[in-house]
């Protein structure tokens, strides 16, 4: 089994003006979404929400900037860690990523032997 990483890349102005009501369903659909995973053979080893871009802090050649090193219209918001026996089980299972404000990108671990 290899392990990929899904990437939730959604709009942050979304958020910023969703009701607690969508927020709700937000919550619920990842509930589901990590629920159906092991119809899918799919197993979970992590997920974490990130905090808004205004939190980040860069770091490039030695400097320290705050916010993220680019803008963009969708930014990285969390993400889940999974394991599956191949790409194609791991792609079936990000097409159920919830991302109401954008989309997924799935990425292979790579691993050093």
């Amino acid at each position: 089994m290899a392990q990929y990483l899904i990437l939730i890349y959604e709009s942050e102005a979304a958020y910023a003006t969703a009701t607690p009501d969508v927020y709700g369903e937000i919550m619920a659909d990842h509930e589901k979404f990590q629920a159906g995973l092991e119809a899918l053979g799919v197993k979970m080893l992590g997920g974490e929400a990130l905090q808004a871009t205004a939190t980040a802090t860069s770091i490039r050649e030695g400097g320290v900037t705050d916010g993220p090193f680019v803008e963009t219209k969708e930014a990285l918001g969390g993400y889940y860690l999974i394991e599956a026996p191949d790409l194609d089980a791991a792609l079936a299972a990000a097409k159920t990523c919830p991302a109401r404000f954008g989309g997924v990108e799935v990425r292979p671990i790579m691993t050093f032997e």
